[in-house]
């Protein structure tokens, strides 16, 4: 069988898409701002159609500088309309993972290679879905399990399956860690569960994992305050995998307070303990939520405490519960460091902090 050559592209966008695309130039610039991104769009070969050439491929060096520049567009203060760019950002990143297929994934690029590339790549998809809120979310999330998927297999094709303890290959240095988002990101899946408790001790042992079964345990036993402290204490990444759950969980810790506290006269709770318990951005945050769950807020006398109201038969929850912006619970856990820093690990996140995880399981 003949070895596939290596990629040889040195761009961000090969020769033959530069060409094609100039009479595009225009839509590209109206579309995705001033400053366009020079990335290929995914674009899948046609049935039949052989393996394109060398010069079309991007080499992994090439990838992780294309996810890189993504990366600086999310950063930017303001990167456009937030679904354009949302839709922008996932599709070139579809484009990244296609390439690194089409070269042979962790055969042809080598295990360590690949998954630096795979690693990158979802990471940068999952601070895309945490920043920009896309018109289409349920295709996001696609693109986002087949990116575990594709990490998964890579991990294994690379790495075995032993248990770190001397019966088998240790596993990938970032397997835990990629094992915890995709379970953070799945939280309350029984199927994902069990898959993280079949991994190898080692991995179910290191301090991401228990901290991100920990989370899950207080999401499924509906235990609001603990739940809410957890994710206050998750770094930056894993946030931004858990966060598409924050609304529901607020929504839920909402419906169990109105049950507990509903009289038919109405009991008042403090509308700043309401936002510290549901680790909201503050009282306004937690007046909306009241508002949006037919919850009145009555404002206290001579500027005193403003407080939430509960009675017996109020709460209300139509639709799907608004979007958080989780500014306290996401947003700051930056500390002043761009996205690159985190993702392309030149800041090591705070991945040895842990608060309340949970016991090793055995």
């Amino acid at each position: 069988m003949t070895r596939p050559q290596s990629p040889s592209c040195q761009g961000a966008e090969p020769g033959v898409e530069l060409m094609t695309s100039d009479s595009q130039a225009r839509q590209e610039r109206e579309r995705d701002g001033p400053d366009p991104l020079p990335v290929p769009e995914y674009c899948r070969p046609g049935a039949g159609s052989g393996r394109p050439p060398p010069c079309q491929l991007r080499p992994p060096a090439v990838l992780l500088r294309t996810v890189r520049h993504l990366l600086h567009l999310l950063d930017r203060p303001d990167p456009g309309p937030r679904a354009p760019a949302a839709a922008f950002v996932g599709d070139r990143l579809r484009a990244v993972r296609l390439d690194l297929a089409l070269q042979g994934g962790a055969a042809a690029a080598g295990p360590a290679a690949a998954a630096a590339v795979l690693e990158a790549s979802l990471s940068a998809l999952l601070c895309a879905a945490a920043r920009l809120r896309p018109d289409h979310p349920r295709l996001l999330r696609d693109q986002l399990h087949e990116s575990f998927g594709s990490l998964r297999r890579c991990y294994g094709d690379g790495h075995g399956h032993g248990d770190g303890d001397g019966d088998g290959p240790d596993p990938h240095p970032r397997q835990p860690s990629f094992q915890a988002l995709f379970l953070l990101y799945n939280l309350g899946s029984p199927e994902a569960r069990q898959q993280v408790l079949q991994l190898p001790q080692s991995t179910r042992r290191h301090p991401a994992v228990r901290r991100a079964l920990a989370v899950d345990a207080a999401f499924c036993e509906g235990n609001s305050a603990r739940l809410f402290r957890l994710l206050g204490a998750l770094p930056f990444l894993p946030s931004c995998a858990v966060q598409r759950h924050v609304g529901p969980a607020r929504r839920r810790a909402l419906a169990r307070l109105a049950r507990a506290l509903g009289t038919p006269r109405g009991q008042a709770y403090p509308l700043a303990r309401l936002a510290r318990l549901l680790a909201l951005d503050g009282p306004e945050e937690g007046r909306e939520l009241c508002r949006l769950h037919g919850l009145p807020v009555v404002d206290g006398r001579d500027g005193g405490e403003a407080v939430a109201v509960f009675s017996r038969g109020g709460f209300t929850a139509d639709g799907p519960p608004p979007p958080a912006p989780c500014a306290l619970l996401v947003g700051s856990k930056l500390r002043g460091r761009t996205l690159s820093q985190v993702v392309m690990a030149e800041e090591p996140d705070e991945e040895e902090g842990e608060a309340e995880a949970a016991p090793a399981p055995t």
